[in-house]
């Protein structure tokens, strides 16, 4: 297998990673869940993580997203650098210029379609665009549910309501662990075309933790971890290739 060193892209950086190795445990007990990661992720563009099982890729995601600590190395989102935060500032980070879509749907089940939307502007004391959010609206196709409580829409629908949720901030990345894992097909669909056109029509940035090489053959680019590492990459990957990769990663062990 080639072995792809990730290298600076000509689009502007959104997210990075320098040199990020997480460490869980102590002595003989202690486990490297990620070794001096090194990786970028540039804005406009949509990424898939991807690896065996215990690569490391939800943790490389977390500790991206603010929501874990490192124990070496530094995380960027834009020129901000994370590793260095205070709690709060994480907070005003996480509220501000982070979305967040997770396999769960996270949806308040006595508030509406449109109100579990606007909820992260309501707690900011932000007040949305009309237009931004009528924008976003019609791309995930919801303009008809926006009355509805969860209760009352399919897991499809809830999860688009999730991702409306994540880009109505307008987010300089949003990061999307597992989003389809709750899904049937078509719904896993609808929702990986969603976060395909977001990307292609609104100009945004995903970062998606998947297994599903199919949810991967959407991506532009696929980072794949081995053993804590980033060990290759695709771009404009096809289901056929992300499954040839993952393939010649099967055997390898690490730590989650």
């Amino acid at each position: 297998m080639t072995v792809t060193i990730p290298t600076m892209t000509r689009r502007q950086t959104v997210a990075r990673a320098v040199g990020v190795t997480k460490l869980y445990g102590k002595g003989e007990a202690q486990v490297a869940a990620l070794r001096s990661v090194d990786v970028e992720f540039a804005a406009g563009e949509f990424t898939a993580i991807m690896g065996p099982s215990g690569s490391g890729k939800s943790t490389l995601m977390h500790t991206m997203a603010g929501l874990d600590t490192l124990t070496e190395g530094e995380v960027f989102i834009g020129d901000a650098r994370v590793s260095d935060m205070s709690d709060k500032e994480l907070t005003l980070l996480r509220r501000t210029r982070i979305g967040f879509i997770f396999q769960q749907f996270n949806l308040l089940p006595t508030l509406t379609a449109q109100e579990n939307i606007l909820l992260p502007l309501s707690i900011a004391g932000r007040k949305p665009s009309k237009d931004w959010f009528d924008r976003v609206v019609g791309t995930v196709g919801l303009a008809e549910r926006l009355g509805h409580r969860p209760t009352e829409l399919s897991g499809g629908q809830q999860q688009r309501v999730a991702c409306a949720r994540a880009l109505v901030s307008q987010p300089e990345v949003i990061f999307a662990d597992e989003p389809t894992g709750n899904l049937d097909s078509v719904s896993g669909t609808e929702v990986l075309e969603f976060l395909r056109d977001s990307v292609r029509s609104l100009g945004q940035t995903v970062v998606m933790v998947t297994h599903d090489p199919r949810a991967a053959s959407y991506a532009d680019r696929v980072v794949f971890l081995a053993d804590g590492r980033i060990v290759t990459e695709l771009s404009e990957p096809t289901a056929d290739a992300v499954i040839d990769t993952m393939r010649s990663l099967d055997g390898r062990t690490g730590a989650a």
